[in-house]
């Protein structure tokens, strides 16, 4: 089966993508409602034979699933009680329930297949990159004095951004993975501020109790033998 191809594109706009590939560096902000679609972790009709993978590339994953892991709560904490003002921090359990927000599912554990850990992973971290994508861009706009928590949101997307290449590696090199299909949640663009400071808490609190599952799961599959 011929798998389409991916050229430059200057418009990353849905409309503008073949049918079911979505690049994840589009990252669909511009979509009102959770939307499905096919990433192209390479360029190509297949992975490269060389040249993709760092010879780090399993212990930089590592460190930086840990480290994603360890600053989790540290975001959510500032997000919420430094920057959104009242009633979310008085109210915050009740504001940043998780519950209604969307999520990809995160079905394996430690027992699971190395490769469809691999694959959750992707999935996880690719839907994760969209919304920081969403949350950094409002608080740009709602506090852009706020320079710790936008530092921190930057930092945080950066190390998520280098985690998805190397996920990409792992994927190409050891399973000639090329292609998943990844959701994409609801962007927060032209809801009233309230609604977007509500959907920021929600995913990041969301995020803090998926990647603590994520380490559990993948930690293990990538320590040295």
């Amino acid at each position: 089966m011929d798998h389409p191809r991916l050229g430059p594109r200057r418009d990353l706009s849905l409309a503008s993508l073949p049918t079911g590939v979505v690049p994840f560096v589009a990252l669909l902000l511009l979509q009102r409602r959770p939307v499905a679609g096919r990433a192209l972790l390479v360029s190509g009709p297949g992975c490269p034979g060389h040249g993709l993978c760092r010879s780090n590339v399993q212990e930089q994953t590592r460190r930086q699933v840990a480290l994603l892991n360890a600053t989790a709560q540290d975001l959510f904490s500032l997000y919420v009680s430094a920057c959104q003002g009242e009633p979310f921090s008085s109210e915050t359990d009740k504001l940043c329930n998780p519950g209604s927000v969307f999520f990809p599912a995160f079905r394996v554990n430690r027992t699971s297949e190395r490769k469809e850990v691999m694959v959750a992973m992707y999935k996880l971290f690719a839907f994760l990159n969209a919304s920081l994508g969403n949350i950094t861009r409002d608080q740009e706009e709602l506090n852009p004095t706020a320079k710790e928590l936008l530092d921190r949101l930057h930092n945080t997307t950066k190390t998520t951004r280098g985690l998805i290449s190397n996920l990409t590696c792992l994927l190409c090199k050891n399973y000639n993975v090329f292609q998943v299909d990844v959701s994409y949640g609801e962007s927060s663009k032209g809801k009233s501020t309230f609604k977007k400071k509500q959907q920021g808490c929600q995913v990041l609190r969301k995020y803090v109790q998926v990647i603590a599952q994520a380490a559990r799961v993948l930690l293990p599959h990538l320590s040295p033998p």
